[in-house]
């Protein structure tokens, strides 16, 4: 058999097997319809989307995953086909720190699939609130950076908020410098949010140590400043050069290579367990010596994994500080929950954020 018999041979090949991809994603659409039809006869007001459900599907997919593509792109795949379908049975509309084109926005994509409509707020309390009016099913708002640390303005507002944490998503951080100029001698001027101009520090010293730097409010912000400027570059994401037609003047210029932002996503509900999960909680304790180690050791004691802890001040009084800590495991989970029981009866103020999937994407 020639060359091009085989190329022939395997091109109808492929087109069999898309014929059959498609006709298998009809039918899962037309299933999901089902379960929308299902549940609406149940209940009403029935939710559809179940995170502890979509993360136990997209685990197994990576699980099942013998290449020759990664395990994590077919897991993205069927993130879209899970979000195409869900839209079928709801359509999800997700608040998001605005505006277009920002990495809360991706992280917002990435966690629900490009079916749902996101929408762009000015401000972390403004998704709370969102939320919380029903406006927007879920919102999603970043928590902590791996080089910058914990986002402030998130966790004072879960002080006041009555919603729940039901996800969270792991984002890459890749900063671009953009720019509507030709070449960087051009730029005399350098728009970004504070945290990445702090975390491309290094690599402007290097590069343009003369180009002024100015914080504005979002790294999308700066692109939409870059767009209508000359002399000017931005610092931002692939999807704000998308949106504000910029140029690459360099790529990558993060100073680590690892930079992650970890987003949360909030809603009215938590998730129920999913077999690998995650749970916040904010307590605070009288001010005397020994008292968080005590407040602590009932994790310790149950075997329970503290994955994090951050402190803000209460509001209540001076010196008065509020706990956020993260540990592994659902608030279901019989040790985590006589843990949390205990360490409810030593607080003057406690409350669970959430119990959510730990993130699969």
């Amino acid at each position: 058999m020639s060359d091009d018999e085989k190329l022939k041979q395997t091109r109808e090949r492929i087109d069999e097997i898309d014929q059959q991809l498609q006709s298998l994603i009809v039918e899962r659409a037309e299933a999901a319809q089902q379960v929308a039809r299902i549940k609406l006869d149940e209940d009403p007001q029935a939710e559809f989307y179940r995170p502890e459900r979509e993360a136990m599907v997209l685990r197994q997919v990576k699980s099942r995953d013998t290449g020759p593509l990664e395990g994590e792109v077919v897991a993205g795949l069927f993130r879209e086909i899970m979000s195409i379908c869900l839209a079928l049975e709801q359509p999800l509309k997700v608040a998001f720190l605005g505006p277009e084109g920002t990495f809360t926005q991706t992280a917002a994509v990435k966690h629900f699939g490009h079916a749902v409509t996101t929408h762009s707020m000015a401000a972390i309390p403004d998704i709370f609130r969102e939320v919380e009016a029903g406006a927007c099913h879920y919102g999603v708002v970043p928590v902590e950076n791996s080089t910058e640390g914990v986002i402030s303005h998130t966790l004072d507002t879960f002080l006041s908020s009555p919603l729940r944490i039901c996800g969270e998503v792991s984002l890459r951080i890749n900063h671009h410098l953009l720019s509507r100029e030709a070449s960087m001698d051009e730029v005399k001027k350098i728009y970004s949010h504070s945290q990445s101009l702090a975390q491309c520090r290094g690599w402007l010293d290097l590069h343009l140590p003369a180009a002024e730097r100015i914080a504005v409010g979002s790294n999308a912000e700066a692109a939409r400043l870059a767009s209508e400027e000359a002399g000017v570059a931005a610092i931002a994401g692939e999807a704000a050069a998308d949106i504000y037609h910029l140029s690459h003047l360099a790529s990558n210029i993060e100073d680590e290579p690892g930079n992650t932002t970890r987003f949360l996503v909030i809603g009215k509900k938590d998730a129920s367990p999913s077999g690998e999960d995650k749970t916040s909680l904010m307590f605070s304790t009288q001010n005397r010596a020994g008292g968080l180690h005590a407040m602590l050791s009932p994790l310790a004691k149950h075997g329970i994994s503290m994955t994090r802890i951050e402190s803000r001040p209460s509001r209540r009084g001076q010196w008065d500080y509020v706990f956020f800590v993260d540990v592994d495991g659902h608030r279901d989970d019989q040790a985590l929950s006589q843990a949390l029981s205990e360490l409810e009866q030593g607080a003057s103020q406690f409350k669970v954020l959430g119990s959510y999937p730990k993130a699969v994407l």
